[in-house]
C-alpha cells in the first residue's frame, strides 16, 4: 500500500483555549514493533483532551504528543512483531495519544475490530468509554447483576456506557444530571434521573434503597461530591473515581468507610501499561462486543465535526451541553 509523505493533524502550539488549535502538516508515524498503522476515518473527543489542550494533562514520556485517545479505520501498515491484524481491516483503537490526525500508530493489542454492522463512526466512539467503564466498574469495582450503581455525569459519554452496560446485565441504576433533558434521556436507557440541580442525591439513593444505600459508586465530579457519595454506598460499596471535574481534594468524615468496609479506588486510563490494556480489549470483545453487535447496548452520538472544526468541537465539550459522544471526521 502506497502512502502519503505527510498528514494532516491538529497541532497545539500554545496551551490555552480551543482556538490554540490549529490544522498542521508533518510526517506520519511509524509503527513500533507490535504497532498497528491506521488510516483515521473518524476519532473521539474527550475531556483528557481537553486538559491536555489546556497544559495539565500531559503525556506520556512514551506516546504521541498530539491530541486524540480513540479512532476507527483501516490498518495499512504493521509493525514487524504485530499479529491478529493486516492491511485493510476495520478496527477500532484505544490511542496513547495521535488520535486528531489522518494516521496514528496504535499498539494491536489495543486494537478491536469493529463490532459487527458498525461503520467509522460508531466504532470510533467506543474504546474510551468502554475501555473505561469496564476497568472500573465491571474488573476493579467488581459489580454483579444483583447490585446496584450510581453514576454520576449521567448522559455524558462515560455515564451512557455505564448505564446500559449495567442495565444490560440486570443491575439497578440510578444517575444524576443537571437538567430536565438530560433526566429525561436517562430514564429511556432505564436508569432512575436524579436532577442535582433540584435535588440531593444522597437522600433520594437513601429513600429508594431504604437507607441501605447503592453497591457501586461512579464519580467523575470529585471533591464536592466525596462525602455524599460515601454515605450513599451499602455496606462492602466501592466508590470508583474517574475524574475529578470540581477539585481532587476533599475532607471526609473515614468513619462510615471502616463502618461499613467500603473501597475507594479509582484509575485512569492512559498510564497503564499495554498488557493491562490489552487485557481490558480482550475482556471487551468476549463479553461487550456481542452485546454491540446485537444491539443491546449502543454508543450515542451528540453531534461531529470535522478535523478542521476542533476548536469548536472542544468548545461544545467545555459547555457540558451535549448528551453522548462529540466526534471529529477525519477523512473529510
Amino acid at each position: 500500500m502506497i502512502l502519503p509523505q505527510t498528514m494532516r493533524y491538529i497541532d497545539v502550539p500554545t496551551p490555552g483555549a480551543p482556538e490554540t488549535m490549529v490544522v498542521a502538516t508533518g510526517p506520519l508515524p511509524v509503527p513500533k514493533d507490535d504497532e498497528l498503522l491506521i488510516r483515521v476515518q473518524v476519532a473521539g473527543v474527550n475531556r483528557p483532551d481537553v486538559q491536555q489542550r489546556k497544559g495539565l494533562y500531559p503525556p506520556p514520556p512514551d506516546a504521541s504528543p498530539i491530541l486524540g485517545l480513540e479512532v476507527a479505520g483501516e490498518v495499512v501498515a504493521l509493525g514487524p512483531m504485530a499479529s491478529g491484524f493486516y492491511p485493510g481491516h476495520k478496527v477500532t483503537a484505544l490511542c496513547n495519544g495521535g488520535g486528531y490526525a489522518e494516521y496514528v500508530a496504535v499498539s494491536c493489542g489495543q486494537c478491536l475490530h469493529w463490532p459487527e454492522g458498525y461503520d467509522a463512526l460508531k466504532a470510533a466512539s467506543l474504546p474510551e468509554n468502554f475501555f473505561t467503564v469496564w476497568a472500573n466498574v465491571f474488573d476493579m469495582a467488581a459489580m454483579q447483576p444483583q447490585e446496584s450503581l450510581l453514576v454520576h455525569g449521567g448522559t455524558s459519554g462515560i455515564g451512557l456506557t455505564a448505564i446500559q452496560l449495567a442495565r444490560a446485565q440486570g443491575s439497578a441504576v440510578f444517575a444524576t444530571a443537571g437538567s430536565d433533558e438530560k433526566c429525561a434521556v436517562i430514564e429511556r436507557y432505564g436508569a432512575t434521573a436524579i436532577n442535582y440541580k433540584t435535588q440531593d442525591f444522597q437522600q433520594v439513593i437513601a429513600e429508594a434503597t431504604k437507607r441501605r444505600g447503592v453497591d457501586v459508586v461512579l464519580d467523575m465530579v470529585g471533591a464536592p461530591y466525596t462525602q455524599r457519595n460515601i454515605k450513599s454506598l451499602a455496606p462492602r460499596g466501592r466508590l470508583v473515581q474517574v475524574a475529578f471535574m470540581h477539585g481532587s481534594k476533599a475532607e471526609i468524615d473515614l468513619m462510615p468507610v471502616m463502618l461499613k468496609r467500603l473501597t475507594i479506588t479509582g484509575s485512569t486510563m492512559r498510564p497503564r501499561t499495554a498488557q493491562e490494556k490489552a487485557a481490558i480489549a480482550a475482556a471487551l470483545k468476549l463479553k461487550v462486543w456481542p452485546l454491540l453487535s446485537q444491539g443491546k447496548v449502543a454508543p450515542v452520538i451528540h453531534k461531529v465535526f470535522t478535523l478542521e472544526q476542533a476548536s469548536a468541537a472542544h468548545a461544545l465539550m467545555e459547555s457540558s451541553a451535549h448528551i453522548g459522544k462529540i466526534m471529529l471526521r477525519v477523512d473529510g
